[in-house]
């Protein structure tokens, strides 16, 4: 017969097997976590010394601005395509030297209209915390920069973006100069989290290194506050956003990482309007 002695130091067992089991699945989340982030937003070794022996970093494109080039996503199953044909064009290869110059009303308000395959997403744009950035975008609109263009990566897993604003359509494009990073103390920005609705700048991983690329958050997803926030999407652009993530990502490309939505997401024509 067990003792309550015995019978106490059994549940004591099992109460310190639970704990541990617990805070070992804790870690395996954390270490998972941790790898999606570094594989997403973040630029590897390897990568960074084959960009430089191809000598991609001495081109027009002199700073990789992707998010990364590893795979980030775990393929989700195949669904039908919600999302409309591209527009007749092409995306334009242009490339700039040096950061345009400031054009825009830092006291004025900006927004951003991205008429895509899948719908218009509307964004509303910080100009008074992110000047360079807004400023930026208002220039490369004006070019037809982004007109035709593909948004090249979808990441369902650990973190929620859609990655846009490489002509390329490889996450290895640019505008041929970077951009300081701004706004990284933004209110919105608590706990390492990027809400949903936020757009904000790719970047090499390495401080003031954003270009062209930006990504869409559609859920809210666990990142450090280096990638600086730039505006909002629009209520309705996030039941776009939304169709596009419903629809999943493809499993990794072998050569870029990139894991592209299974929905065709085209900017046909990207605009940037003063209200």
């Amino acid at each position: 017969m067990v003792s309550q002695e015995q019978r106490r130091r059994q549940l004591a067992r099992e109460k310190f097997l639970r704990q541990q089991q617990r805070r070992t699945q804790a870690r395996r989340k954390a270490r998972t976590r941790n790898s999606v982030i570094a594989s997403v937003l973040g630029v590897i070794v390897i990568g960074s010394v084959a960009l430089y022996t191809t000598g991609v970093m001495k081109s027009d494109d002199k700073k990789d601005t992707a998010a990364g080039v590893t795979p980030s996503a775990t393929p989700t199953s195949k669904a039908p395509d919600p999302c409309a044909k591209p527009a007749a064009g092409s995306a334009k290869k242009l490339s700039w030297k040096k950061e345009p110059a400031m054009t825009i009303d830092t006291s004025a308000n900006y927004s951003m209209k991205l008429a895509t395959t899948c719908g218009d997403i509307d964004i509303a744009l910080k100009t008074a915390a992110a000047p360079h950035t807004v400023n930026s975008f208002d220039f490369l609109a004006g070019q037809g920069y982004f007109d035709h263009t593909k948004c090249h990566r979808l990441t369902t897993d650990g973190i929620f973006v859609l990655q846009c604003g490489d002509p390329q359509g490889t996450g290895m494009g640019g505008p041929g100069y970077t951009l300081p990073d701004e706004n990284l103390k933004d209110n919105s920005l608590k706990g390492n989290k990027y809400p949903a609705g936020t757009v904000a700048m790719a970047n090499t991983g390495q401080k003031h290194t954003g270009g062209s690329q930006f990504f869409l958050v559609y859920k809210d997803s666990p990142l450090p506050p280096s990638y600086t926030p730039f505006g909002t999407v629009s209520d309705a652009g996030m039941k776009v956003l939304q169709k596009i993530a419903a629809a999943g990502a493809q499993a990794a490309d072998p050569t870029s990482g990139n894991t592209a939505p299974n929905a065709t997401v085209v900017i046909n024509k990207a605009t940037v309007s003063k209200s």
